[in-house]
């Protein structure tokens, strides 16, 4: 069972299904295994919450 994990920002309902489908049947041509078979986490992440050098992602311009 592959588990595929998105860390991205915030998403609408609509665009974590299209997400979701389009992943998932990729990996599954790709893997060879049925697209019921995979699994996929969304985490989403505010840019307060993730730091990139030493500057957190909300504050680069």
């Amino acid at each position: 069972m592959p588990v595929i994990t998105i860390d991205g920002p915030k998403l609408t309902k609509e665009q974590k299904e299209e997400l979701v489908k389009t992943i998932a049947e990729s990996a599954s041509k790709i893997m060879g295994l049925p697209v019921e078979a995979m699994v996929t986490i969304i985490r989403e992440v505010e840019a307060e919450n993730v730091g990139t050098g030493n500057i957190l992602l909300c504050n680069r311009k």
